[in-house]
């Protein structure tokens, strides 16, 4: 059975309505949450019923209530070291935004939530997991490194979630999450959720749900129609000036490099422009990256900077901006970074920059991605860079003053050019000399 929105009016439901007990619902209300979101609508009946679910959402859809509500109400009492329920997870910045997530709900019901991930000492994981613990969320990773120290017994486990089970496989993580799935009791409830379910995910849904409920709250193919989307070509020596004015015009803005050393770097090239920003990628402890989104998501810091690898991993309300700083290699990238904007419902946007090399790739993304926007030159003092909302699919010539400003060639540019013509004179005057004897 395949349920979409379409099949069920989930604008008449309130969680009341979808059987969650009052304890939860009374938690969600406080938080301001009292509609659910059609994924949450359409997975909560069917799971609490303890019916096998795969779901096929997008990030930001609200999947993380969706499995979390029914997981609480049904997970059985866990003891020492030996949970009662299992959250499989890609990353360790997506454990900790589910255990965030998980943890006030659980309270209300007397349940022990513990996130265990790489990158923290283990010892202080292993004391959770020793006190008694009601749900693991885990990376596979992690949780195989407790589960071969005999510092958790999955054995008890009788409900699981794979979140972004399709980030699990583009990571390399299915020989993990089988090991994980092979040791699970035969009779256990199996929560699916990933943006695709084609390939290795279909290979998971195949051999290790039963009968499950299938749900899809978006098309077959992903979409981002939701943002709105920006193409801006801009010259190597002006980039870093570009984002800068960008950034200004925003209260969160994230961006997204291709290398470690590369976001590094551009933190620094940020910091001498007078901006604020702090990077998070594999090789930063867990204490930095935990860190730096903490102040990201609280204001603090108004530019984080990530490589690809983050790019499920950063839940942050309130993105107004992601910048590609670097285009991303193909469509599924975009989507996977463009989707921490645009969250739940609303409104986002997401800007390319793209120097006079990547032309082809960008183009080809497009359409890919089935997008008829444009590439725009700009420089880095345009003023449309402070308000690329009112820059539609037709964007404006810049205004043109007596003076134009727009027309002038920003500083990085004029010293570049400065530079070329230095040696181009050079070269000129030594083939004159040449000429002379």
């Amino acid at each position: 059975m395949t349920l979409t929105p379409a099949a069920v009016d989930t604008a008449a439901l309130s969680f009341v309505d979808l059987g969650l007990p009052e304890e939860l619902t009374a938690v969600l209300a406080a938080q301001g949450i009292d509609q659910p979101f059609p994924v949450q609508a359409l997975c909560i009946p069917p799971a609490l019923d303890g019916r096998d679910v795969c779901g096929q959402a997008k990030t930001g859809s609200g999947k993380t209530l969706a499995f979390g509500l029914p997981l609480l109400v049904r997970v059985p009492r866990g003891q020492p070291r030996r949970p009662g329920g299992l959250v499989l997870a890609p990353t360790r910045e997506l454990a900790l935004q589910v255990r965030g997530v998980l943890e006030p709900l659980a309270a209300a019901l007397g349940r022990k939530v513990v996130a265990v991930y790489g990158g923290a000492p283990m010892e202080r994981q292993i004391a959770a997991l020793r006190s008694g613990v009601d749900v693991v969320v885990a990376t596979p990773g992690r949780l195989i490194d407790l589960g071969e120290r005999g510092d958790v017994d999955v054995s008890g486990v009788s409900i699981v979630v794979l979140d972004e089970a399709d980030r699990m496989a583009d990571m390399g993580f299915m020989p993990q999450v089988e090991w994980v799935l092979r040791r699970l009791p035969a009779a256990r409830q199996t929560l699916l959720f990933s943006a695709t379910l084609d390939g290795d995910v279909d290979h998971l849904r195949t051999h290790y749900l039963s009968n499950p409920v299938s749900l899809t709250v978006e098309s077959d193919q992903e979409t981002v129609e939701e943002m709105e989307h920006r193409f801006i070509g801009v010259h190597q020596l002006d980039k870093v000036k570009v984002l800068e004015a960008i950034s200004r015009g925003s209260q969160r803005t994230l961006v997204f490099v291709r290398t470690k050393r590369g976001a590094d770097r551009l933190v620094l090239q940020l910091g001498r422009e007078g901006v604020k920003a702090a990077a998070i990628h594999g090789d930063l402890r867990q204490s930095q990256r935990e860190r730096a989104l903490k102040n990201f998501a609280d204001g603090r810091l108004r530019v984080l900077v990530a490589t690809d690898v983050a790019a499920r991993g950063i839940h942050v309300d309130g993105i107004d901006v992601v910048v590609h700083y670097d285009p991303p290699e193909d469509y599924k990238s975009y989507l996977h970074r463009s989707g921490r904007t645009a969250r739940a419902g609303e409104a986002g946007l997401v800007v390319t920059l793209v120097l006079w090399d990547q032309r082809f790739e960008v183009e080809m993304l497009l359409r890919r991605l089935g997008m008829a926007a444009r590439v725009v030159e700009m420089l880095s003092n345009d003023p449309r860079l402070l308000d690329l909302h009112a820059w539609r699919d037709d964007p404006p010539a810049p205004p043109v003053d007596a003076e134009p400003a727009v027309a002038a060639v920003s500083p990085a540019v004029a010293a570049a050019q400065a530079v070329l013509a230095r040696k181009a004179a050079e070269r000129a005057m030594g083939g004159r000399r040449r000429g002379r004897r």
